[in-house]
């Protein structure tokens, strides 16, 4: 196919779900509504990685088909529908094992990729890092491997690398690694896999020697957090004054941006834009993206931000849950940031603060629950005054003192420093040297090494 980017024609597909009937029922969510929601978001997705909808088709089940996930009856119905709307490529709304991919690919005589082929490609369109680019590249071929075998014709039609704008070429499921010419030899996987390693090894190694310099003067780090499409990268601009790529598309922020905000108590922290997660996120993936990952991992406090005029906020925030708890640090303090208010009226607004409401969070009773929300618009701006209050209290104490002491003129950084993290009540030039008075976080005074 033409490239997504070089032409308005888009790869025309339809997408498969499949529900569990005997799946733990949720009170007030009738059977299958799940399932429904998750192809939903499938189709989200496939739009995202530049795909036009043809159509789409359902079935709950009491158990998958191991040879086809959805049976030899149900798979020939999407067959047919498939023929009758045109679409060249089937994208399942499950991770299909190699059998079951080729099965269906043999009956229905379309290419056939599962979510977490598609969610790579996504990744692949988007990563602009040289990181991104080779987490991706490596998540892409250890996830095609295993369905190497008997494939060798279709391995030999991927192409375009990934990210930037090179990454256009190429249909959907097959952007990314293509220009290692995949073929059917294992071999030259295993050593280009073992190359890419040591290139984010590499990587990984300058990217702590970053952080130990950006340490060096310590600040403390709030990750924001989050479903896709919550608002973060809105939220981050709205507070660090910063122009990260907003886009309605999933995943459209992969690479970390790090800026630093300062608190109306006068102290600088360090704010990290994050990836945003998603239900079922392929564990590799979660691996794909340790620098994202590595700022929540390290970071003093988390910001959970929520979309609040999402009818299935409650699931997706349970999703996010999930996935911090898989990193470690569900025990991270955090600020729980209802986001898009400007979405709502203010009945609803005021209705879903009330205590009825409580049960969106059963760990929290209704009155704990208004306490630790702040509800924002990244939007318009509304809240986040607030919202600055409040991450200025939560943020781990680090004590100000008032100090007199001499830096000398020569001293650029430190002087810079000084005014950027402290409060400067006066200053003078003597000697060659710049006299301060000044209230200073004791962290930084000792860092520095500030002198009378």
């Amino acid at each position: 196919m033409r490239s997504l980017r070089d032409t308005s024609v888009a790869e025309r597909v339809l997408l498969v779900g499949v529900g569990w009937k005997r799946a733990p029922r949720i009170p007030g969510v009738p059977a299958g509504e799940p399932g429904r929601e998750s192809l939903a978001e499938l189709e989200e997705l496939a739009r995202s990685a530049g795909a036009e909808i043809a159509g789409s088709v359902f079935q709950m089940r009491d158990a998958p088909d191991p040879a086809t996930l959805v049976g030899r009856g149900k798979l020939e119905e999407v067959r047919i529908e498939a023929q009758m709307r045109h679409a060249p490529l089937i994208i399942f709304d499950r991770n299909l094992s190699p059998v079951q991919q080729r099965n269906i690919e043999q009956v229905t005589e379309c290419r056939v990729i599962d979510r977490t082929q598609l969610i790579l490609d996504i990744f692949a369109r988007h990563a602009r890092s040289r990181e991104g680019q080779l987490q991706i590249e490596l998540a892409q071929l250890n996830y095609m491997a295993p369905r190497i075998t008997g494939r060798g014709t279709e391995m030999s039609r991927l192409g375009g690398r990934s990210g930037g704008s090179s990454s256009a070429g190429g249909r959907i499921g097959v952007r990314g690694p293509g220009e290692q010419k995949l073929e059917t030899d294992r071999r030259r996987i295993r050593d280009r896999v073992g190359k890419i390693q040591k290139g984010i090894e590499a990587i990984r190694k300058q990217r702590f020697l970053r952080r130990q310099s950006r340490q060096a003067v310590p600040l403390g780090t709030v990750a924001l957090v989050g479903y896709t499409n919550a608002g973060k990268s809105t939220l981050f601009n709205a507070l660090s004054r910063a122009d990260v790529l907003v886009s309605p598309k999933m995943f459209a922020t992969l690479d970390p941006t790090v800026r630093a905000i300062r608190l109306p108590s006068n102290r600088r922290v360090l704010l990290s834009d994050t990836v945003g997660f998603i239900r079922d996120l392929p564990k590799p993936l979660l691996t794909a993206f340790r620098a994202t990952l590595e700022e929540v991992q390290e970071a003093a406090l988390i910001l959970n931000v929520s979309d609040v005029s999402n009818p299935q906020q409650t699931e997706l925030d349970a999703e996010v849950e999930k996935i911090l708890k898989d990193l470690g640090v569900e025990a991270t303090p955090r600020l729980r940031v209802l986001n898009k208010i400007d979405r709502l009226s203010q009945e609803q607004l005021a209705a879903f603060a009330a205590p009825k409401k409580a049960h969106r969070d059963p760990s929290m009773d209704s009155a704990q629950y208004r306490k630790d929300a702040v509800f924002v618009s990244a939007l318009t701006g509304a809240g986040l005054d607030e919202l600055l209050v409040r991450l200025d209290q939560a943020m781990p104490l680090d004590p100000v003192e008032r100090l007199s002491f001499s830096v000398p003129l020569s001293d650029g950084r430190t002087l810079a420093l000084v005014h950027a993290l402290g409060r400067v009540l006066h200053s003078e030039v003597q000697d060659s040297h710049m006299n301060f008075e000044a209230e200073i976080p004791l962290s930084v005074a000792r860092n520095l090494k500030l002198k009378p």
